[in-house]
C-alpha cells in the first residue's frame, strides 16, 4: 500500500499525464520516447551495478546493499579507471536526446547527470589524495555493529578484515602523493585527531570493536562452525586489522600531520578557486558565486538575529544577549547528567514527533530507527549528531557542551522527520531507479533536515523560550555557515576569525564551535548546503499556499517531497512548480482532511 502511494505521488509530480490525441498521431512520438527512454534506462541501470561493486557491495536476497567481501580499491590506477569509465557514461548520456525521454526519465536524466559531472570533478581535482577530513574518515566504520545474518555474512566481514592492510596502504600512497603537491587537510583542524585511529587499537582482539559481532552470532549458525567463525575472526584482527591500524597511526602521527599545509582556505590549494567553485556546486546544486552565498548569509544571520532578540525577551532574561549566551553556556540546569539522560531526552522527543507526525504526513516509513551515542572513537571530534536509516546517533561526550535546550531541534533534524526518516522513506521508494535509492544530495538532503527544525512549531515540539531560542540557534548556525564558509575559503578569514564569528552568534559551546569551524576548513563546500536548501523547500511552500489559498494540502506538499527522493534543487524546484500547477488546476474541495 505505502509502495503503491508512493510510486503514484511520483508519477504525478514528475508529470506522467495521458496526452489527448489518437493513438496513431502519436505513434511516432511514443516510439522515439520509448527509444530514448530504454536507452538511458541501460545506461543508468549498468552504472548502478557498476558503482555498487566499485563500492565493495552487492544486493542480497532482500534487495538491499549490504557490503561483499572486499573494501574497495583506492589506489591512483583504479581511480584514474573510474574516471574514464564515468567520462565514458556522460558521453552516452548526452548522446540521448532529452527532448525525447518522458517527463520521468527526463528527471532521472537530470540526476544522473549532476551525480556523474560532480564525481568527473573530484577525479579531476584528485580528491582521492584527501581522503579524510575533521569530520569524516575512512578508518571509521569498518567494524560491523550489527550482527550478521548467516555464516556467510561473517565470512565476507572476516574477508574485509583481512583487506584492511592492503586498503590502508593504498589510502597512504595516497595521502603521500597528495602532501607532496600541497593537497592535504589543512594542519590547523588536526589537532588531536590521531586519537580516533589510536582508540581502534588493542592487545586482545576480543576487546577490539571489530570483534562485537562474533559475541551475538544467530543461532541459525551450528556451534562448531560459530567456534570456527571466532577463531577465524579473532586471528583476523590480530593479524591483519591491528597491525594496519599501527601502521596507520605511525604514519598519521610521524609523518602527514607534521608535513600537512599550514594554510586553511581552499584558496591555497593547487588550482584552489576554481576546487572550491567545483565543491559549492556539488554541495549546493545550484550555480551559486560563493559571493551571492556570503550575502545571503549576512541577511539572514540579520533576521534570525532579530527573532533571538524577541525570544530571550519573551524568557523572561533582563541582561544583553552575550550575557544571554552565556547563561545559556553555563547553567547547570540545561547540562544532562549521564549520557542515558540525553538520550532519554532525544527519545521522548522523537516519540513526541510519532504522536503528530500523521496529521503532516501522509507517508510514513516502515522502518523504525533506534537513538544511539555516537561511537567513542569518533565522539571527541564528531558533530553533535548524525541520521541514518538505521539510527539516528545522539553525541553524549563531554555532556557539559551539548546542553538539552538543543536536542529538540537537533533530533528533528537528525532523527525525525529529518534524516532517519527520509532516509527511510528514500529506501522504500521502489518507484525510484535503483541508482536513486540511496542518492544523496546535501542540498535537498540537508535542506529538508533544517526544513524539519523549522516545521518542530507546527509539530508543537519547542516547549519552552530556551527550547525556541535553541532551534533559533540552530537556524543562526547554519546561516552564519554561509557566511564562515565563503569567509575562509573565498575571502581569506582566519580560524580564529570564524570561531569568533560563530561563538558570538549562537548558543553554541565553544567545544562544538570548534569542532565545527574545524569542519567547514577542512571540507569546503559543504556546509553551505543546509541553509540554502532550507530557503528553497521554504519558498516552495511559500509559493504553494500563495498559489493554493485553501487548496494548500501540508501532508501532500511534503509526501510529493519526499517521494521524488534526493534530487538536485533545481530538480527539486521544476518538480514541485508542476506539482503545484497540478493541484491549481484540481477542483476546489479536493484537500485531504487532517489526520486526528
Amino acid at each position: 500500500m505505502h509502495i503503491m502511494l508512493r510510486a503514484s505521488a511520483a508519477l504525478l509530480v514528475l508529470g506522467a499525464f495521458p496526452q489527448a490525441g489518437s493513438a496513431d498521431a502519436n505513434a511516432p512520438a511514443a516510439a522515439s520516447t520509448q527509444s530514448a527512454d530504454s536507452r538511458l534506462k541501460s545506461l543508468y541501470d549498468a552504472y548502478a551495478d557498476w558503482t555498487e561493486k566499485e563500492a565493495g557491495e552487492f544486493d542480497n536476497k532482500r534487495g538491499q546493499p549490504e557490503r561483499a567481501g572486499y573494501l574497495p580499491h583506492v589506489d591512483e590506477a583504479m581511480q584514474l579507471r573510474r574516471a574514464a569509465h564515468l567520462k565514458d557514461v556522460l558521453a552516452q548520456l548526452n548522446a540521448i536526446p532529452t527532448a525525447q525521454l518522458s517527463s520521468i526519465e527526463q528527471v532521472n536524466a537530470a540526476v544522473l547527470r549532476t551525480v556523474v559531472e560532480a564525481d568527473i570533478a573530484d577525479y579531476q581535482f584528485r580528491t582521492w589524495e584527501m581522503p579524510f577530513n575533521s569530520d569524516s574518515s575512512f578508518w571509521t566504520y569498518l567494524d560491523a555493529q550489527q550482527p550478521f545474518d548467516d555464516a556467510d555474512g561473517y565470512r565476507r566481514y572476516i574477508a574485509r578484515l583481512r583487506d584492511v592492510p592492503r586498503y590502508f596502504d593504498e589510502q597512504i600512497v595516497n595521502m603521500r602523493a597528495g602532501l607532496a603537491r600541497g593537497f592535504s587537510v589543512p594542519k590547523a583542524t588536526l589537532d588531536g585527531r590521531d586519537k580516533s585511529v589510536a582508540a581502534f587499537i588493542v592487545d586482545d582482539p576480543e576487546k577490539s570493536s571489530f570483534y562485537k559481532v562474533f559475541d551475538n552470532i544467530p543461532s541459525n549458525v551450528p556451534a562448531a562452525e560459530q567456534q570456527a567463525l571466532r577463531a577465524e575472526g579473532r586471528a583476523a584482527i590480530e593479524q591483519a586489522v591491528m597491525p594496519a591500524y599501527r601502521k596507520l597511526l605511525t604514519f598519521i602521527r610521524d609523518e602527514y600531520i607534521p608535513h600537512t599545509r599550514t594554510t586553511t582556505a581552499a584558496h591555497d590549494l593547487p588550482n584552489g578557486d576554481a576546487f572550491y567553485r567545483a565543491q559549492v556546486r556539488e554541495f549546493t546544486t545550484t550555480d551559486m558565486t560563493p559571493q551571492q552565498i556570503h550575502q545571503v548569509g549576512l541577511q539572514e544571520v540579520a533576521r534570525i538575529q532579530a527573532e533571538m532578540d524577541k525570544t530571550m525577551r519573551d524568557s523572561g532574561f533582563k541582561g544583553t544577549m552575550p550575557e544571554f549566551l552565556h547563561f545559556l553556556k553555563t547553567d547547570p540546569q540545561f547540562v544532562a547528567k549521564t549520557p542515558d539522560e540525553l538520550l532519554g531526552v532525544s527519545s521522548y522527543v522523537a516519540k513526541r514527533v510519532d504522536g503528530v507526525i500523521g496529521q503532516h504526513f501522509g507517508l510514513l516509513p516502515r522502518a523504525r530507527f533506534g537513538i544511539i551515542p555516537v561511537p567513542p572513537a569518533l565522539a571527541p571530534f564528531y558533530t553533535s549528531g548524525r541520521g541514518g536509516r538505521e539510527n539516528c546517533m545522539m553525541n553524549t561526550y563531554d555532556l557539559p557542551v551539548r546542553p538539552l535546550y538543543n536536542i529538540p531541534v537537533l533530533t528533528l533534524h537528525e532523527c525525525e522527520p529529518g534524516h532517519s526518516f527520509q532516509l527511510g522513506l528514500s529506501a522504500e521508494q521502489k518507484a525510484l531507479p535503483k541508482f536513486r535509492r540511496n542518492l544523496y544530495f546535501s542540498g535537498m538532503g540537508e535542506g529538508w533536515g533544517l526544513y524539519s527544525e523549522w516545521l518542530g512549531d507546527e509539530l508543537g515540539i519547542y516547549r519552552t523560550p530556551y527550547e525556541k531560542f535553541g532551534q533559533e540557534s540552530y537556524d543562526m548556525w547554519r546561516a552564519c555557515r554561509l557566511v564562515i564558509d565563503t569567509g575562509i575559503h573565498q575571502y581569506g578569514w582566519s580560524r580564529q576569525q570564524a570561531i569568533d564569528y560563530l561563538a558570538s552568534h549562537t548558543a553554541l559551546s565553544q567545544h562544538e564551535v570548534e569542532t565545527e569551524v574545524d569542519r567547514y576548513i577542512s571540507w569546503p563546500g559543504q556546509a553551505l548546503a543546509y541553509k540554502l536548501g532550507e530557503l528553497t523547500i521554504l519558498r516552495l511552500r511559500h509559493e504553494a499556499e500563495t498559489t493554493l489559498g485553501p487548496k494548500f494540502d501540508e501532508r501532500s506538499f511534503h509526501d510529493t517531497i519526499l517521494a521524488l527522493g534526493s534530487v538536485p534543487l533545481n530538480v527539486l524546484e521544476d518538480q514541485m512548480h508542476a506539482w503545484i500547477r497540478s493541484q491549481a488546476a484540481k477542483p476546489a474541495g479536493g484537500r485531504a482532511p487532517a489526520r486526528p
